[in-house]
């Protein structure tokens, strides 16, 4: 719709240039969106008011006068209103919102889908929390917002892959072994030093123990050669947990991608090699600096240190050089807000590797602030101070777990009240939204016990539909597939939880005003029409949320 409708306004501007009546000239840039308020139309734009910066005109004549050129050739505009300073709004007629209702029908399924994507690949990489201890609820937000963007990249036409990289090597891993083997010395009755900043917590201690259960006596050799393959071990371990979480949260990855690979197939020394010949490498204090501040970074980035150790900053080049090496239309970074610092560099990197800058998005997913009792709950990983992703799943369940996590921008902190999200009623937004599909399966339920015929749709009356309250559910249905294309493109999908709320806040009072089956066989046949609509379209929008649209309540 929005293509049509700028389409009809470019036409009117240029009647209004040839008459005389508008400037000449290239248009300024300017928005055509859906308002939030009904009363301000289907449809609403700014135009006028971006050309009047051009122009001695004041934004309301221009607007007046772009009204008067319009010519409604599709038959799709009831009336046009100028508003306020300038602002032109639409209203578009009741079939037109009507039409969609059987376009939804007769795509079923496929109804939202687009072209956005077609033919173009997409590596979405997500969640990929080092291996140092269980998943908590803030890499759970961070998975839930990855796996519902690669879903929705997918409605819109993408062949997308989901991949988690692994961090198993470096300093990480080296304090992960000190810690399990703190605690692996007193399965022995030895006593050891607990690492500085050594991770803390009792999964490190049930690790020392699961490991000496498996009977390897790590302590046969110095403690210099036990400390890695102690890390190593638990790492696995630990990897395990994580991916038996993902596998319940509903996310399957196509690729596990281990940071030892970069360095066991030589990419890291290579990529620094081809570095180095391009003159972006330079010694300095012992250590070896890549040269990120030609390229925009506040200061240069060390690569290998002068003990000899590369950083993750060598690694995490290396990483980006193989995503695009397997040759994607679209690099996806999800990462937390604690890890903004890396942008620039990152983007350095990746011009000076000479590869496209605008294929690389980075999105950064804020922390979410865990409510028990109104209280927030404290939490750090390396005191082992957190509640885990599986407890909460436990607790509140997968649905409310994933609904939850997308009730916010990913740029905005979170608040996650396990109370509320454990409630069955409408405070609780996914026991809502959920209950919608739930009460239109009652409804078709009902038809069959009564013995009502639901017909095929073709030969509805759908201008029976006059109700404010069902234009209002065929206009939600009708924007569904432009709602998602806007999605996509601006890489938001925690939009589709504001989408739901608005739904079912009209669908519910809608069902508690009007009946869907009456005596009226004819009204009623348009009202399955509606209500299935409507269900298959929150169907399909809990399933870009991963979130089970269910039957019954």
């Amino acid at each position: 719709m929005k293509k049509g409708l700028n389409a009809i306004i470019m036409r009117a501007i240029a009647r209004g240039q040839e008459r005389g009546e508008l400037a000449e000239g290239a248009l300024p840039p300017f928005i055509l969106e859906y308002p939030r308020e009904e009363r301000h139309g289907d449809y609403a734009t700014n135009i006028a008011m971006a050309m009047a910066s051009h122009t001695e005109k004041s934004p309301r004549a221009i607007a007046e006068t772009i009204v008067r050129c319009i010519e409604d050739e599709e038959g799709i505009i009831e009336r046009v209103e100028v508003a306020g300073p300038g602002f032109i709004n639409f209203f578009l007629t009741q079939d037109y919102w009507r039409y969609f209702l059987r376009e939804a029908d007769r795509k079923g399924e496929r109804y939202g889908e687009g072209e956005l994507g077609h033919g173009k690949r997409a590596l979405v990489e997500f969640l990929s929390a080092n291996p140092t201890g269980p998943l908590h609820i803030g890499h759970g937000r961070i998975a839930a917002f990855g796996d519902a963007l690669a879903n929705l990249l997918e409605k819109v036409g993408y062949e997308v892959e989901r991949e988690y990289y692994v961090n198993d090597r470096g300093t990480q891993m080296q304090l992960l072994g000190e810690s399990v083997y703190f605690w692996y010395a007193q399965e022995w009755d030895r006593k050891v030093a607990f690492p500085p900043d050594g991770y803390q917590g009792d999964y490190i201690k049930e690790i020392a123990h699961h490991i000496k259960e498996e009977g390897d006596r790590y302590l046969l050799s110095p403690e210099g050669e036990t400390i890695e393959p102690l890390g190593e071990k638990a790492a696995q371990i630990i990897l395990g947990w994580i991916k038996d979480d993902v596998e319940r949260f509903r996310i399957s990855f196509d690729r596990w991608f281990s940071e030892t690979d970069l360095y066991t197939g030589g990419l890291v020394p290579r990529l620094l090699g081809d570095l180095r010949d391009k003159g972006y490498l330079y010694e300095d204090a012992g250590a070896l600096w890549f040269k990120s501040t030609p390229f925009g970074d506040e200061k240069d980035r060390v690569v290998i240190r002068a003990n000899g150790a590369t950083t993750y900053f060598a690694s995490d080049i290396a990483y980006h050089r193989d995503k695009y090496d397997r040759g994607y239309d679209l690099l996806i970074d999800i990462w937390g807000a604690d890890h903004h610092g890396y942008i620039p560099r990152m983007g350095a990197a990746i011009q000076a590797m000479d590869c496209d800058r605008s294929v690389f998005k980075v999105i950064l997913v804020q922390l979410v602030n865990l409510l028990r009792d109104k209280k927030q709950v404290n939490m750090s990983t390396r005191r082992g101070e957190f509640t885990s992703l599986r407890e909460v799943m436990d607790e509140v369940g997968v649905d409310a777990c994933r609904y939850f996590f997308m009730l916010r921008r990913a740029d905005s902190p979170l608040d996650f009240d396990l109370e509320l999200a454990k409630r069955e009623g409408a405070e609780n937004p996914v026991y809502y939204v959920q209950y919608v599909h739930a009460r239109i399966t009652s409804i078709f339920k009902k038809a069959a016990e009564r013995g009502v015929e639901v017909p095929t749709f073709e030969d509805v009356d759908i201008s029976l539909l006059h109700l404010p309250e069902e234009r209002l559910l065929a206009k939600r249905v009708a924007i569904f597939p432009e709602f998602v294309e806007g999605m996509a493109l601006a890489l938001e999908p925690h939009r589709l939880t504001a989408y739901l709320q608005d739904l079912a806040g009209i669908f519910h009072s809608y069902y508690n005003k009007h009946r869907v089956i009456s005596a009226d066989k004819a009204l009623t046949n348009a009202r399955f029409l509606l209500v299935k609509a409507v269900q298959g379209v929150v169907r399909s929008a809990l399933g870009v949320l991963g979130i089970a649209a269910p039957t019954e309540m």
